[in-house]
Formats: structure tokens, sequence, C-alpha cells
């Protein structure tokens, strides 16, 4: 399809029927918008999701940008933009936000989070299905937090998954769904699609070595884990 040229301040037309946009797009929620449709594209091009499961929110001011519900990533325009302010009234746009927006608004309420991905990435959700915890198969298990937990299942888009999900992700930056997928969270979109991208890639190991016939996965201890997570308070560049 032609690409759109993003523009700040562009809310497409009500289509007949439909209420009038609840406000107008400011220029941060513009930009916000179209990293939030570049993440959620993403999602699907590297395979965690299909169709139009999985989603992405980024916090602005007090309104959540949140992909909307059943349309594919590829359709989305900048006259698309769905937004909610923090108790899930819609302020922007005119499409319904996704079903998942209790589980989005959750993490934001719960502490300091401006990115939310959500998948049904394949390795990732197997696990959840295997166990109550995703074994420390990878010191990188640090950089989420520490050892990944499971939350138990529950109905997609209901309150007692977003809790069940709360619980799961206390102390950590990511957790699994049990027979559903990943949640991740961040400071941006980069950061919380990367937390996902390595949970799944953790996933996929833990699963490829423990499918040895007649071999047993070696693990490592909490405390070998938590010595990385310090290791990784000073990794990267400086300044």
């Amino acid at each position: 399809m032609a690409e759109e040229r993003w523009e700040q301040g562009d809310a497409r037309e009500p289509r007949a029927g439909e209420a009038a946009d609840r406000r107008t797009v400011r220029p941060e929620e513009a930009a916000a918008w179209e990293a939030l449709v570049a993440t959620a594209r993403r999602t699907v091009t590297e395979g965690l999701v299909v169709g139009t499961s999985g989603n992405v929110s980024v916090r602005v001011g007090d309104t959540v940008l949140v992909t909307p519900s059943g349309v594919p990533y590829d359709r989305l325009t900048p006259r698309d933009v769905t937004g909610v302010d923090l108790d899930g009234r819609q302020v922007l746009g005119t499409l319904v936000p996704t079903s998942e927006l209790p589980m989005h608004l959750a993490v934001y309420g719960a502490g300091d989070a401006r990115a939310v991905v959500h998948t049904h990435a394949v390795h990732a959700t197997a696990v959840s299905t295997l166990v109550t915890e995703l074994p420390l198969i990878h010191y990188m298990a640090a950089a989420l937090g520490g050892p990944v937990r499971v939350a138990p299942y529950a109905t997609y888009g209901t309150r007692e998954l977003a809790e069940n999900m709360l619980r799961a992700l206390t102390g950590r930056t990511a957790c699994l769904l049990g027979n559903h997928g990943t949640v991740a969270h961040g400071a941006t979109l980069d950061q919380a699609y990367d937390r996902t991208a390595q949970l799944e890639w953790m996933c996929r190991v833990w699963l490829t070595a423990s499918s040895v016939p007649g071999l047993t996965p070696a693990l490592l201890s909490e405390e070998q884990v938590a010595e990385v997570g310090e290791r990784l308070k000073g990794y990267g560049q400086r300044g």
C-alpha cells in the first residue's frame, strides 16, 4: 500500500455513524503513534504475533496510545490514532482500543512504565504451558529482573488476567501469560520490544536444550543471575 505522510495533529475524518474524534492529536502523540505502529508491525515481521494478535501501547503524559482491536497493523495510518486516559476513557480516535486494554492500564497504574508490548510468541507461549517459571537457562534473565514467572491463565481482556499478570510482574519487567503469550514493559517502546525478544529467545533456548533425549540442561542459580544483574547496571556506553 502507498505510504501516507505522518503529519503532526493528523486525525482521520469520522466515518458515517461515528462520533467525532475526542480531541486534536498533539505533536508528541503523533510522533509516539508513528513509533507505536512501527513497533506493532515489527512484532509481525519478526514472528512474534500472527495476524492481529498481540498489542502495543505507549504512554504520553496521561494519555495511553494503544493499537486498536482487530485492525491489521499494516493498515494503520496516522489518521487511526487511538488513545485513552489512565482510567480507560477514550480521548483520541474512533477505533475501538485493543481488548487487552485492562492489562496495559494495569501496568501503567502499577509503576513508571512508558511502553508495553504483548505478543503470542511461539516459544514463549509453549513454555507457558509447561512450567510456572522459566528455568534459569541463561544469565540474561537478569535483564528482566530475575526468574521470569508465568501468570495463571485467565480469559483475555479480563480484570482477572490483568491481576494475574501484575502478580507475575512483581519485581520484573516481563512475564509469561499461561497458555497465552508474553508481556514486557519498559521506559521506551524499543526497550519493551527488546525485552520481549530476549524473553522469546530464552524460551527457545530452554525448549531446545530440554528436548535432547537423555540430557537435562544445566541451570544457573538465582545468585548467579543476581550477580549478572549488578554487572548490567554499568553495561553499555556512558553519557
